[in-house]
């Protein structure tokens, strides 16, 4: 069995997740994916637990873009936690309101604590702010650290977290910042596609990674092969968006995807493991 590692797993502090309609209030992006009651939230241990039935070995367990600096500093603090107490399971991906004034000052704080990169950094209610993700880009460039950035595709069917972004914006944020290793959730938008073009937009790629994160409620399996062929076997992480879907349900689907077995390790937990040992 290839080693696996989740590259996209969302863990909450319990105090978030014992009072969460106390967070809603001046989060418009939480509240427009968590006010429901039954939108699944975990705790570290619970990631642990599904690990554990899953096989994975190491997942990363990403931020929530707060809009409220205390809100972020809380989540921030507890993924550093929760890494130190699982060092061999866990990595952490501090997570700021890129727009903030205090986003610097705390991605950078996140960092100095251990904090294995940035993500998910998102804007859900807005196209891509190039110039407010520049400094996160600049500081993973610096540090050598990964940024998570939440993409979805500009077409099709609406849902909770889906954002009005343009694949013009997004490649407009890579071109500008090619020395940051960019992590784009949700099989990138369906930038991989663009991949074909005969001029510039492989080597302006060269230093961006997809994870599948939510991949089989959106894309048909192929998706996955064509997107390794396009972007290459090293390119593609395993992301399961848990708790939203388990890890299973991606390992079912890419069965289905034509991959080969050197093609399948890279893509279930080698690649990643090149970007965060």
């Amino acid at each position: 069995m290839a080693m696996l590692i989740d590259v996209h797993t969302h863990v909450f502090p319990p105090e978030v997740i014992e009072n969460r309609e106390s967070f809603l209030q001046g989060e418009p992006a939480f509240a427009s994916i968590y006010a429901d009651p039954k939108a699944p939230m975990v705790t570290a241990e619970g990631l642990i637990q599904a690990m554990d039935a899953g096989g994975v070995q190491i997942s990363w367990a990403v931020g929530f873009p707060w809009v409220k600096e205390a809100n972020a500093r809380l989540h921030n603090d507890y993924l550093a936690r929760v890494v130190k107490e699982y060092p061999q399971r866990l990595r952490g991906l501090g997570c700021v309101h890129p727009v903030a004034a205090w986003a610097q000052v705390e991605a950078s704080r996140c960092l100095r604590q251990g904090l294995h990169g940035l993500g998910e950094l998102a804007f859900y209610s807005t196209d891509l702010n190039i110039r407010a993700l520049g400094p996160l880009c600049e500081l993973c460039a610096l540090e050598d650290k990964p940024l998570l950035l939440h993409t979805n595709e500009p077409v099709g069917h609406r849902y909770p977290g889906k954002a009005p972004m343009t694949l013009a914006s997004l490649y407009g944020l890579i071109k500008a910042h090619p020395r940051t290793k960019l992590v784009l959730a949700h099989m990138a938008g369906g930038l991989f596609f663009y991949a074909l073009l005969k001029k510039e937009v492989s080597e302006v790629m060269r230093n961006v990674w997809l994870d599948t994160a939510a991949a089989p409620f959106l894309y048909q399996p192929q998706a996955y092969a064509l997107a390794v062929k396009l972007m290459g076997k090293d390119k593609v992480l395993l992301g399961s968006d848990f708790p939203l879907l388990p890890v299973s349900r991606y390992l079912k689907e890419l069965s289905l995807a034509g991959l080969s077995e050197e093609e399948m390790e890279a893509v279930l937990g080698q690649a990643a493991a090149g970007l965060i040992p």
